[in-house]
């Protein structure tokens, strides 16, 4: 195959997986706590073997490839609920989440009470408090949850919600829209929570769709340089096919 379909090809392949990252953003754009992500890019040149006895020696080729993405940590924005089991994050702490498969981390807040007064994550999955998960009966009323985490009822302390943080965030593997594992979470210090409030989602639609837009022009205008040098390929061929000896 021709170097510059190869080289178009994975400008096209690229740019395909970026789309599906700004798609993925758009859908989750009123998903609670969801951070938005964005593709990364390196470029790989071509050939790795060396043939220097040449005259002009190798002709290196730059490819694209996408080795990766990351995550907008940035806080978004606060959407009051009045809901007492509803909980905001104000600055950079995770809420720690119990799985089947370990300890997640999340910045969902949107709690509520299950069948058997626990507090759970809006799928249903135990909220970890820093004695465990939270569990109320039905005499705890008038629930109160303070700045710091701690978790009040009309019986007395609960609790107080376990929250923690990372030393470099991008190192935490996404699981699902709005989960994340990592490891060595280190008690979150420089926080506080605000009680019936929720973090919305920190996808700017604008700024989503505009790269959308970039990502469609791109893609046609490589497909529209495959197509030319397709075309030039097939003249060639043509012409040295009608060369008589």
């Amino acid at each position: 195959m021709e170097n510059s379909l190869l080289i178009g090809l994975s400008r096209q392949t690229a740019l395909r997986n970026q789309l599906n990252v700004v798609a993925n953003n758009l859908a989750n754009m009123n998903t609670t706590g969801f951070k938005a992500q964005r593709l990364l890019f390196e470029e790989y040149l071509m050939p790795v073997a060396e043939a220097s006895s040449f005259v002009d020696g190798d002709q290196d080729f730059s490819y694209v490839v996408d080795y990766g993405a990351s995550s907008n940590f940035e806080a978004g924005s606060i959407s009051l609920t009045e809901n007492a089991f509803d909980v905001a994050v104000e600055g950079e702490g995770f809420f720690v989440i119990d799985t089947p498969d370990g300890e997640r981390f999340t910045r969902n807040g949107a709690f509520h009470l299950d069948s058997t007064g626990q507090m759970v994550t809006a799928d249903g999955r135990p909220v970890l408090g820093e004695g465990g998960p939270l569990v109320f009966t039905a005499e705890d009323t008038d629930v109160t949850i303070a700045e710091d985490g701690t978790v009040s009822t009309a019986l007395g302390v609960k609790g107080r919600l376990r929250m923690v943080e990372f030393e470099n965030p991008q190192m935490l593997t996404r699981i699902g829209d709005n989960l994340f594992a990592g490891e060595n979470p280190q008690p979150a210090e420089r926080i506080r929570v605000l009680q019936g409030a929720v973090e919305k989602s920190n996808v700017s639609g604008v700024i989503e769709v505009t790269r959308m837009i970039e990502i469609t022009r791109h893609y046609t205008a490589v497909s529209k340089m495959i197509n030319e040098g397709d075309e030039l390929l097939r003249k060639a061929i043509e012409r040295l096919g009608s060369v008589t000896a």
